[in-house]
């Protein structure tokens, strides 16, 4: 776990970050506006909105864009995520953004704000226990898995 920038940097300041972002969401067809802002182990900060697209399975989530502009940037290792819609609930990542940033570390702290600036917090484990991973090493190559013996049902042969 990566403890150092989310104890010096203010989640306040990742959380208007994640709000100015959300301005710039473009989202004609459904009108829920989404900001992200993810902050590195080393502390930089990048933001996201969300895309839409009259197609709407083109749609991109700011959670990903965030992290995408990081991972673009180079960065691997994540210590916390805001996002904040214009809702009063709070707002969560949904599913493929949950998987995605479980990509790089189930302990990053994800701060789901309202649109005040409230926010509750959990760790990216407790969001997506159980995330689906495959076995790779850092040369991108997937390294083959034990695989358990298969169990198998055989019917009786006198019936």
């Amino acid at each position: 776990m990566i403890d150092l920038p989310v104890m010096q940097f203010p989640v306040e300041k990742l959380i208007n970050t994640a709000r100015a972002s959300r301005e710039r969401a473009y989202a004609p067809y459904s009108g829920f506006r989404v900001g992200a802002a993810i902050l590195t182990s080393e502390g930089r900060v990048y933001t996201g909105c969300n895309i839409e697209n009259a197609s709407y399975g083109l749609t991109v989530c700011a959670e990903r864009v965030a992290l995408f502009k990081a991972v673009s940037n180079g960065e691997r290792q994540f210590a916390a995520l805001a996002v904040i819609s214009d809702s009063e609930d709070y707002c969560t990542p949904c599913g493929a953004c949950r998987q995605v940033l479980a990509e790089f570390g189930s302990e990053v702290k994800v701060y789901m704000c309202n649109h005040h600036g409230e926010y509750i917090v959990k760790t990216l484990a407790e969001l997506l226990p159980l995330s689906f991973k495959l076995k790779g090493g850092e040369d991108g190559k997937i390294e083959d898995s034990p695989r358990p013996n298969p169990v198998r049902v055989v019917e009786p042969v006198d019936r």
